[in-house]
Order: C-alpha cells, then structure tokens, then sequence
C-alpha cells in the first residue's frame, strides 16, 4: 500500500501557505542557486515539506530529485517567516536553510548554469554566483534578506522574519 505524499503548500484566509525547506552550498565563495525556466527570480535549491516529513529529509530527498547527487547535511543556518506576494497572490511561508555540501569536483567556475535539469515539469538551472558584489541583486535571490544573511553569517542560527512591501494599490 502506498502512502499519499502531501506536500505542504495550500490556500486559505486569502493567501498561500508553504513550508519549504532548502540548502546553502558554499564553495570559493560563490552560492548555489536555482531558476526555474518561466521564474525571473532564483532561490536556493530546495523545495516543499510533505506532511509527516522531517525538514532534514525533506532537504535530502530534494536533492536528490533535483541535483542527481549525493549531498551532505550540514548545520541548519536559518529558519524563517516571510510573507510576501507574487503574481498577484500573497504568501505566508515558514522556511528552514541548511548548510549543504556537494561533492568536491562541483565547483564554482565554468558555463554557468552548470546543470540543467527538469523537475516536475520545469528546467531547472543551476548556477554559482558570488556572494560579494551585484550578483545575487542582480539574479533577484529569494528572499532577498538572503544574500546579506550568508555574508554575515554568525554560525550561529538566525530566526527571520521578512515581510515584502504591500504592493501599491
């Protein structure tokens, strides 16, 4: 018997919830993002939590439909709130970021996107881009408190909490 899989994303009181989870690969000083073919932002590779599933399984098992790769689990970095709209529709979204590494001959440098791959029905594309300078603006990484977050980072873990302006009327 087959367990229904229910990912952790629905509508209700006007909005949108997900619960997302997503890994931070760090190497030479680049990050690795994902853009999605029909997005104009990237985001950190990741996905959607499934009901009864860990957040750190949940990365894994990510990763491994989307990169094709084994992947390690580092520390969890942050967890976050952000509440923001898109296309016309406003999200609630509860998030976890992990530290994740990559087998070490995947590294930054090269054609970028490095690796495309489809997912559900998208290209997926996979890129490093520098932490330091315009890049990640630039790329419009999601959410954008991001990139500042990884500079900084304390190696202590971070609680966000991020609300994108109301878009004018």
């Amino acid at each position: 018997m087959s367990v229904e899989r229910v990912v952790l994303s629905f509508p209700g009181g006007g909005m949108r919830f997900n619960h997302r989870v997503a890994g931070a690969a760090i190497r030479d000083g680049h990050v690795l993002v994902c853009r999605e073919d029909d997005d104009d932002y990237c985001m950190l590779p990741g996905g959607r939590v499934e009901m009864g599933e860990a957040t750190d399984l949940a990365l894994l098992r990510e990763m491994a439909e989307e990169l094709a790769m084994p992947v390690s689990m580092g520390e969890l970095l942050f967890t976050y709130e952000s509440f923001y709209g898109r296309a016309g529709d406003r999200y609630h979204e509860l998030g976890f970021i992990y530290a994740i590494e990559l087998p070490e001959d995947i590294r930054p440098g090269g054609a970028q996107p490095f690796l495309v791959r489809e997912d559900e029905g998208h290209l997926l594309q996979f890129s490093w881009l520098p932490l330091e300078g315009p890049a990640l603006t630039e790329a419009s990484l999601q959410p954008p408190w991001i990139p500042q977050r990884l500079l900084s980072a304390t190696g202590l873990r971070q609680h966000v909490i991020f609300r994108a302006p109301e878009p004018a009327a």
